[in-house]
């Protein structure tokens, strides 16, 4: 059985928090992401040194906001600094699907069985794991495993879901948050360390 390739280009930057909330801003200004990217690289709003690099910046941070839906993109706007960062790590691991089975089969696993260190080893166990049924990761030379693995950590890291110590942070998810998740996507709440029985579902 043929298994979908990964994508794996999240070598660029890392969760983008302050640019993807600018972005999210000018979207509902315009209510067309082709506007927005067009008006972010003519103005250079990204601040990049470069026009290749200012692309380069858009183009992943809008391939992730266009994983959330109109109610999460809102909260991106208005919700709390934690809402927002959980938001853009959602629409991370909505972009790619590596780093959502590393989130879910990993990170949460490890945090519900109470082991709440992650340590670069389990990223390369993952990722050796994960090599025996896609072959396009067999091909990434070892330079940019690692720059794949240092870019997920930091990932992590600025959404506050790992200290700098290599710790597990549970993830709070607010009842603003969960209501913003449509009914057919709850499962990604699994893509956060959260025990399920957490979970304070509203009833509408």
């Amino acid at each position: 059985m043929k298994t979908e390739r990964y994508s794996m280009a999240f070598t660029t930057g890392a969760l983008f928090y302050s640019e993807s909330v600018a972005l999210a801003l000018l979207f509902f200004e315009l209510n067309d992401w082709d506007c927005v990217r067009d008006k972010v690289l003519s103005e250079n709003l990204l601040q990049s040194r470069t026009l290749n690099s200012s692309k380069r910046q858009c183009r992943e941070i809008l391939s992730r906001l266009k994983t959330l839906e109109r109610g999460e993109l809102d909260l991106l706007i208005s919700g709390s600094t934690q809402e927002q960062k959980y938001l853009l790590w959602l629409a991370v691991c909505r972009r790619y699907r590596f780093i959502a089975e590393f989130a879910e089969e990993v990170i949460r696993e490890r945090y519900i069985g109470l082991k709440h260190d992650l340590q670069y080893d389990e990223f390369d166990f993952f990722f050796n794991k994960k090599s025996e049924w896609h072959p396009e990761l067999e091909g990434i030379k070892p330079t940019t495993r690692n720059k794949l693995r240092q870019v997920l950590f930091k990932i992590l890291r600025e959404a506050e879901l790992l200290t700098v110590m290599n710790t597990i942070n549970a993830s709070m998810l607010s009842q603003q948050f969960l209501a913003a998740i449509p009914r057919q996507q709850r499962k990604d709440v699994f893509l956060f360390p959260v025990f399920e029985s957490d979970l304070k579902w509203s009833s509408q």
